[in-house]
């Protein structure tokens, strides 16, 4: 029993020693908050996990999970992407929310086509226009079960956005545990469960053509992330969501899947960011030393 505890607080030491390991947990701090990370790259081992099964609130990074929901749905003939969905009256988030679908029609009433609602909703991260969606498919339960069928673990939707938005406490019913959330990016890289054409939109749809902030943010110039963010409003001076998940790309071609989460963070969003941009940054460094050396 002594030569296996030895052993196991040796490997432990040695994950604690690892460079990778260290200056994650160094650059976390500048959050002043929980930050959770995970990440995968296949056939290498990446020690870029720092609490990876924690529950961190997801917020709009639900969209991702919602749009795969929907695209199934689609492949399945329960819904077409050309279909009429009426904006309904009581589909608007009041007294205001970010959707642009709303803002350009603030009385509702108005059809708009199923794939319209999907480029809203992941590309701009459109709140109503998820909504709807939610709505299209059945609602949380629907996403849960589908997302389960595909083997991810550590993912959770319970309330929509017009629920978040009327109650604070409701943001950390929904969550997405990082090791799920890369589980969920691996799949949809190295086994898709959707058509070409479909995959081919819906990372066009996480691909914008501005460069952002987060994961993106300290990559080399170049580096296009495919990815889907989530934020939360400053309440008395807590920052309850900063996250963002991805596809990195790596000049070999691979892509590192990736996910960080900040929670109940006190810095300000520029810090908060660029925390989530250095972490980025500190992997992709060391998955480009972890596949050549694989080569």
């Amino acid at each position: 029993m002594r030569i296996v505890l030895l052993i196991t607080l040796s490997a432990g030491s040695a994950f604690a020693q690892n460079p990778l390991s260290q200056q994650i947990q160094a650059i976390a701090a500048e959050a002043h908050g929980k930050v959770s990370v995970a990440c995968s790259l296949p056939g290498s081992v990446i020690h870029c996990d720092l609490n990876p099964h924690a529950r961190p609130p997801m917020l709009s990074v639900f969209k991702l999970p919602l749009a795969l929901t929907v695209l199934h749905q689609v492949e399945q003939g329960a819904i077409s992407p050309d279909q009429p969905v009426r904006f309904l009256a009581e589909d608007r988030i009041l007294p205001h929310a970010y959707s642009p679908l709303q803002d350009q029609y603030p009385a509702a009433g108005v059809d708009v086509p199923l794939q319209e609602l999907l480029r809203l909703s992941v590309s701009l991260s459109d709140n109503v226009a998820a909504d709807i969606l939610l709505r299209v498919v059945g609602g949380p339960k629907a996403v849960n079960s589908y997302i389960a069928t595909l083997g991810i673990a550590g993912f959770h939707l319970e309330d929509n956005e017009a629920v978040l938005h009327r109650e604070v406490s409701s943001l950390y019913r929904n969550w997405f545990e990082p090791a799920g959330a890369v589980q969920l990016l691996r799949k949809l890289n190295d086994d898709a469960p959707l058509t070409p054409e479909h995959m081919q939109l819906l990372l066009g749809w996480m691909t914008p053509s501005d460069r952002t902030a987060r994961l993106e943010g300290d990559l080399p110039d170049g580096v296009r992330v495919a990815h889907k963010s989530g934020s939360s409003d400053v309440v008395n001076g807590v920052a309850i969501a900063t996250n963002d998940i991805g596809l990195i790309p790596l000049p070999d071609g691979q892509r590192l899947a990736i996910a960080v989460f900040v929670t109940d963070s006190t810095a300000d969003q520029a810090t908060r960011e660029k925390v989530i941009a250095r972490i980025a940054r500190a992997v992709y460094e060391a998955s480009r030393q972890a596949s050549s050396s694989s080569r």
